[in-house]
């Protein structure tokens, strides 16, 4: 009964993303969880407390419009992330959101935590799960190391052969093809992936992986990309 996963390129808790966030927590009712919203701030735990307490007031906004209890955890460092009271507050919830930050900062507090250990289980277990911008890159086995040219650092591996490049259309449209194609190349064994602003990848209890928003996703294998938009499904080839 695995849950639905979401890879946003931008637009955590925004109204214009919230057909998209009810969606999966219906997809978490159905799977007989309970309606309550968790978000987790810690790509952002760097930011300082101001910048903390707008992602709060954001998704407190979200979880009105929905509906819904909204459960803002405290993880802010990897000490956090191994606070059992904090994981355990994860348990059962519809869904479950990574918002932005620092996707290796993100990665690094996570892994092999509590927290980290409750997101997993719970999705498994038929919790949706979504990363956006910063979170969905941390959701991938490695996340793009796109300033240094390499191979990237670790994710969290809860998708497996994909690094994404979240704000496609706004940030990385106009790199030059021939960066694009070296970072295709170091990749390696990895599809490397274009997600536009107020945009998701979707896949729904472990189906084929879907377009939902309001513009695209990019499939690259060499300097060009194949392009997908709202309801399409994706194909790797």
């Amino acid at each position: 009964m695995i849950g639905s996963i979401a890879l946003v390129g931008s637009g955590e808790y925004l109204p214009e993303m919230m057909d998209l966030e009810a969606s999966l927590l219906q997809d978490g009712l159905r799977n007989n969880k309970k309606a309550r919203f968790i978000q987790i701030p810690t790509a952002a735990g760097q930011e300082g407390s101001s910048r903390l307490q707008y992602w709060k007031n954001l998704g407190l906004q979200q979880a009105k419009r929905l509906g819904v209890e909204q459960v803002f955890l405290p993880v802010f460092t990897r000490n956090d992330a191994n606070d059992p009271a904090l994981a355990n507050l994860i348990e059962e919830s519809a869904l479950i959101y990574l918002s932005g930050g620092n996707p290796g900062y993100l990665a690094d507090c996570l892994r092999g935590t509590l927290v980290g250990e409750a997101l997993f289980q719970n999705w498994q277990q038929g919790s949706s799960l979504a990363g956006c911008s910063a979170g969905a890159m941390a959701l991938c086995d490695r996340i793009v190391g796109f300033k240094m040219m390499n191979n990237g650092v670790e994710g969290l591996g809860f998708v497996s052969s994909m690094q994404v490049l979240p704000h496609f259309d706004r940030y990385f449209r106009w790199v030059p093809e021939r960066a694009i194609g070296k970072l295709v190349q170091e990749t390696k064994d990895a599809t490397l992936v274009g997600i536009d602003e107020n945009t998701a990848l979707l896949r729904r209890n472990g189906q084929e992986w879907q377009v939902e928003g309001h513009a695209a996703v990019h499939i690259f294998y060499s300097r060009t990309a194949t392009r997908f938009t709202h309801k399409e499904f994706v194909t790797f080839d």
